[in-house]
């Protein structure tokens, strides 16, 4: 039990990423707020599961892209269990569409949530931490969208590039408070966001055309967090985890495609 005595925070952990990742750090030891937006009855569920995992575990809900909302949320966990040893900021939204024809208020919640949600966590939870004099670890879930320019999804691309920097910029920072910040890129992840994209057809194909001939899972994300946050792993620090099955290699140069100069 790696994480023994450590008490996680994990924003947008109702479903996917963010509730495989609060299971996981329950399963290393950790106390685990999970919160959410909606899905309040999933959260529930990821409470459940969390704590028969083996750790303690409760839902809270608030809106990341609310500064005090997110401030509360780290003092609701104190309260609850005295100590914030762990963040991983998570929630998102995106909706897509040609940046030109894009509705602005979909555009602007997506820098919301995805930008300044995890910026206010990263804020929250370093403030906490430094007052505490113990050190921590906080995780940021970003994306190969951080580099990578997918069509349709500007806002989302945007705010990914923001938090990479933000978190190298906070990792260095936060070297004299001993507070670790790390960043991990997964690929495509067989999640329930994904449907709000695709079919169950075009998932399954398209994790076929993958290098790993599949899409990623939520539970091989949350072991690099896991990995990121235990104590063994104190030399890590603005490091990037990238966990996305080779998607993000030049993969189509090993199916015989011609090779770009």
């Amino acid at each position: 039990m790696t994480l023994a005595g450590k008490v996680a925070l994990v924003t947008g952990a109702s479903r996917g990423i963010g509730r495989a990742t609060a299971i996981a750090l329950a399963e290393a030891g950790a106390s685990v707020v999970i919160n959410y937006h909606s899905h309040a009855d999933e959260a529930e569920s990821a409470v459940a599961a969390a704590r028969a995992a083996g750790g303690q575990a409760v839902a809270l809900a608030a809106d990341v892209a609310d500064r005090q909302a997110v401030e509360g949320l780290v003092e609701q966990t104190i309260a609850r269990f005295g100590r914030l040893d762990i963040a991983v900021t998570n929630a998102v939204y995106s909706d897509r569409d040609l940046f030109f024809q894009a509705d602005l208020d979909g555009f602007a919640r997506t820098i919301q949530v995805t930008m300044w949600g995890a910026f206010y966590t990263l804020r929250a939870a370093s403030r906490q931490m430094i007052a505490a004099g113990g050190g921590g670890s906080i995780v940021v879930v970003s994306s190969p969208h951080a580099f990578i320019p997918v069509p349709r999804s500007m806002a989302y691309n945007m705010s990914k590039a923001a938090i990479d920097q933000m978190a190298r910029t906070a990792a260095i920072e936060l070297v004299e408070h001993r507070i670790r910040v790390n960043i991990v890129h997964p690929g495509w992840i067989d999640t329930p966001g994904e449907r709000k994209f695709a079919t169950e057809e075009q998932i399954q194909r398209g994790g076929e055309n993958l290098p790993w001939n599949r899409l990623g899972r939520p539970e091989e994300i949350a072991r690099g967090v896991v990995f990121l946050c235990d104590p063994a792993s104190d030399y890590i620090t603005g490091s990037a985890l990238k966990i996305d099955g080779g998607a993000t290699l030049p993969w189509w140069a090993s199916r015989g495609s011609a090779v770009p100069e």
